[in-house]
């Protein structure tokens, strides 16, 4: 819901302040019941000072899951639209999802269509919801077309659970790595420093190399501080911009290990999400300018704008995407074979499940070869510090001995 700006008069005064409305007209409507006669509205710009955080809040994808097969199963029960919608507005746990189920159930008592209801809330409802929905009700099996969001989230859902899961191991590892080793140059080695200097002998090259490692990160904190604080920025800034984005979505695409789990996640969302809108009778121009929205790697999303040009000027979508790197050539042959057999929705299913099979096989490989090789690099980290402390000290106790 927007808040307007607005100037007017009543039968006594000049009137001027904020009105919260679904849209202009509403709003002007809403002045005219007031007795007030609006000589100019406008759009709010939103402040912190009365934004409501809560509303249109994004609500989590498992949340979300659980809602649609509630709904579903209400729905299967004869349970009326409205009266689902108030059931479930008292269930979910989330307070954004709640409020957008109360706007919508007021709208349903008006006499509006539930896409229409939830076109209001787009924070919460995606256009590939609200399109199914729409297709659900042409069709009069809303609960199908419940049924079959719920699916494609739920997929979408654990493939995007097990990228997460296998990378975060090696974040959360890596983290620890730098903590202990930043811990050790900054409390530990210090603590040999004086020890070392008053040795007197020529230290070992790895011992100096630490002791200088240990000075930079004591003198130049900050420094380093500094340096991490503005790759983020310089990161987040990128992505800001079509041309960073594109730069960090390729860099991303084709890193070494993890750049084919991602290219497999992202193919995989964006089969599943053509074959849900092509299943619901989406216009497939349609479909593509919708797909391009949530598969989220602009690199693909580059491709299906390329394809969806391709369409509209008479040819085949899958012409872009035959001399494309981020597309194997299983895509484009299974698309064909979709297109001429006229069983395109079918065929992109099969596509989807293959490639969530993919990620699936990839991420449990993953896990099994970098849990070692995480190991091996930390007690490689640690090992050198420990070493280059150790191998003066043995210098100092042999030459006690001879003595």
């Amino acid at each position: 819901m927007a808040r307007f700006q607005y100037e007017g008069r009543d039968h006594k005064r000049v009137r001027a302040g904020v009105i919260a409305a679904d849209n202009r007209r509403v709003a002007v409507e809403q002045l005219r019941g007031q007795g007030i006669r609006v000589t100019d509205i406008r759009e709010a710009k939103e402040t912190a000072l009365h934004k409501d955080i809560q509303i249109g809040a994004p609500v989590k994808r498992d949340q979300f899951i659980m809602f649609l097969r509630q709904f579903a199963t209400l729905m299967r029960a004869g349970v009326t639209i409205v009266n689902a919608i108030e059931i479930l507005s008292q269930q979910v746990e989330s307070k954004g999802l709640q409020k957008a189920l109360h706007s919508a159930s007021e709208d349903l008592r008006k006499g509006n269509s539930l896409s229409d209801a939830f076109a209001k809330h787009p924070k919460i409802f995606e256009p590939l919801t609200l399109n199914l929905l729409k297709a659900g009700e042409m069709s009069g099996n809303i609960d199908e077309a419940l049924d079959r969001l719920a699916i494609h989230y739920d997929k979408a859902y654990q493939t995007r659970q097990k990228v997460i899961s296998a990378m975060t191991y090696p974040a959360v590892v890596g983290v620890l790595a730098i903590g202990v080793v930043i811990f050790l140059l900054t409390s530990i080695v210090p603590m040999f420093v004086d020890m070392f200097n008053d040795f007197g002998g020529e230290l070992p090259a790895i011992t100096r190399f630490v002791m200088g490692a240990s000075e930079v990160v004591q003198q130049y904190w900050y420094l380093v501080m500094l340096t991490v604080v503005g790759v983020v920025v310089a990161i987040a800034m990128l992505k800001r911009t079509p041309q960073g984005k594109m730069a960090i979505d390729t860099f991303l695409l084709r890193m070494p290990i993890f750049g084919k789990i991602l290219k497999k996640s992202a193919l995989a969302r964006m089969m599943r999400s053509l074959s849900s809108l092509f299943t619901s009778s989406v216009p497939i121009l349609q479909a593509m300018s919708m797909v391009e929205k949530v598969v989220g790697n602009e690199v693909m999303a580059k491709v299906i704008r390329e394809s969806r040009e391709s369409l509209h000027k008479g040819g085949s979508m899958t012409e872009p995407m035959k001399n494309h790197w981020a597309f194997p050539p299983l895509i484009p042959h299974m698309i064909a074979i979709g297109e001429s057999t006229g069983a395109l929705d079918h065929m992109l299913s099969k596509v989807a499940e293959f490639y969530e099979k993919e990620v699936e096989a990839e991420t449990e490989r993953l896990k099994a070869l970098i849990e070692p090789l995480m190991i091996v690099f930390l007690a490689t980290l640690v090992g050198t510090i420990v070493l280059a402390i150790m191998m003066p000290m043995f210098e100092m106790f042999e030459n006690i001995d001879k003595m």
